[in-house]
């Protein structure tokens, strides 16, 4: 509805009753002109009816849904589902072009408005949430894996010679694979345990470029958002030592987004030092189905060089998920989140260390891992380590998603590289633990259940281990015990 086809609808409905409509229509359209002249997340979150009007908007710009339209190429926007069509408000073409990701697509005015638009908003977000200086980000269609495989592939080109990566190890195995899929050899440097903590080998990774020469290692891969007791490298002493041998710096920032601590180590990083780009996933960051990344950094042509690496076109799902769900928050309402998620931490760290020392246990001392927890399990381990795995199937059945057992002497080949004490972090960890963590859109409920829970499958345990050993066997678990609360 335009001005004109309002003042046509005054002559079937009172000018009154149409002006207030039209006034209406106009408070949609001003939200919509602030976000395409600023480009930033709004302050505050918009409604339903905004979101869809702008993303019908959207739609109607692209050629597959012009009026008489007639098109006779092999990539027509055609969808042969109704319910699919919905699904993604008939935003059919998808981003980017077969050269570019971030490319303009001739037939697609609205997508490609969408794409920028995301990307703009996203950058807001990255800057607001603690990396103020990051210069220019994009909204990859692949999960945090993949989307470090392309930083990689993109710095071959800058380092055609370069064939090791530098990475303090962590037990996680995408981050791995995302190393030699690239085609690259990983150098694992193992990490140093201060206290409880597992800490980043400074002195190995300056002895390891030494040693290797600095022009045969393509980067330095770090890592913030991590399982405790492991905790974020140093990535400011990273990043001076980048800087000092000439090597590029990419950081895995999977979940670190909704952690000023982690956003606070990237800025500090980039200030003193380098830090090339750093990548963190979608849904562990704003809640939205897997499948897309954002990658950023501080160079923007660096940028955009990893961007037209991305081999052609790609879905605009990862694209559209965000920005819907970061209009419907508002600056406002994901900062929200992010305080209530850091407060939560500090009751589940309360709750936890409190249920450790009833059990003989402890919370271990992290104060570096500002998103994850740790509880000692050494009770259950001088019982069996059987019993140590064991809870961690209890607390599977029993709906606890999310925590980690974490047994010792656990062996695990990966492409064939053998990391022993596999899911510790270290080849040899003083003590099994379990892992829990306040993430983004956690509640009280939540925590209260686990604590319930995990308490009971505890009790059992203890209850069992002795009756093992007596001539009787294991007794059954307790009817209540195989409920959920």
């Amino acid at each position: 509805m335009n001005s004109e086809n309002f003042s046509l609808s005054e002559k079937l409905v009172s000018s009154s009753y149409v002006r207030q409509g039209l006034q209406a229509r106009r408070g949609h359209e001003q939200l919509i002109r602030v976000l395409l002249q600023q480009g930033k997340c709004p302050e505050e979150g918009w409604s339903e009816s905004t979101v869809e009007l702008f993303l019908n908007e959207l739609a109607v710009m692209d050629s597959n849904n012009f009026l008489g339209n007639c098109g006779v190429g092999e990539r027509e926007g055609r969808v042969a589902s109704a319910l699919v069509a919905r699904r993604h408000y008939r935003l059919i073409h998808g981003i980017g072009r077969s050269g570019d990701i971030a490319a303009v697509q001739p037939k697609a005015a609205g997508s490609s408005l969408l794409n920028k638009i995301t990307n703009s908003v996203v950058l807001d977000v990255l800057r607001f949430t603690g990396v103020r200086s990051v210069s220019s980000c994009f909204v990859a269609p692949m999960a945090t894996g993949m989307s470090l495989t392309l930083c990689f592939l993109t710095l071959r080109h800058r380092r055609p010679g370069a064939r090791y990566i530098l990475w303090p190890r962590i037990d996680q195995k995408s981050c791995f694979k995302s190393m030699l899929t690239a085609g690259f050899e990983p150098v694992v440097i193992e990490n140093v345990l201060e206290g409880d903590e597992l800490r980043t080998n400074l002195e190995e990774v300056e002895r390891k470029i030494l040693e290797l020469g600095a022009e045969n290692i393509l980067c330095v891969h770090s890592t913030t958002s991590c399982f405790a007791p492991r905790v974020p490298d140093r990535l400011e002493e990273l990043a001076v030592l980048c800087a000092k041998h000439d090597i590029p710096h990419i950081v895995n920032n999977a979940y670190g987004i909704q952690s000023s601590k982690c956003m606070h180590l990237i800025q500090q990083g980039a200030r003193v030092g380098r830090i090339d780009a750093f990548v963190q996933s979608l849904d562990k960051n704003f809640m939205v189905p897997v499948g897309g990344a954002i990658i950023a950094g501080f160079d923007e042509s660096f940028i955009t060089e990893i961007s037209k690496m991305y081999p052609g076109r790609a879905s605009a799902s990862p694209s559209l998920d965000v920005l819907i769900t970061l209009l419907t928050l508002g600056a406002n309402g994901y900062k929200k989140l992010l305080a209530e998620r850091k407060e939560l931490y500090g009751h589940l760290a309360q709750e936890l260390s409190a249920l450790a020392e009833r059990h003989g246990e402890r919370l271990m001392h992290t104060p570096h891992n500002p998103i994850s927890l740790a509880m000692s399990l050494n009770g259950l381990q001088t019982h069996s380590s059987a019993a140590v795995t064991q809870l961690g199937s209890m607390l599977f059945t029993r709906q606890v998603s999310g925590a980690r057992v974490v047994p010792l002497g656990v062996e695990q080949t990966v492409s064939g590289h053998t990391f022993r004490g596999f899911m510790s972090h270290a080849d040899a960890y003083p003590c099994p633990y379990l892992n829990a963590a306040s993430a983004i859109g956690i509640t009280r409920d939540d925590i209260t259940l686990c604590i319930k829970r995990l308490d009971k499958c505890l009790k059992s345990l203890s209850k069992e281990a002795p009756a093992e050993k007596s001539e009787s066997g294991s007794p059954a678990e307790d009817v209540d015990d195989q409920t959920v609360p």
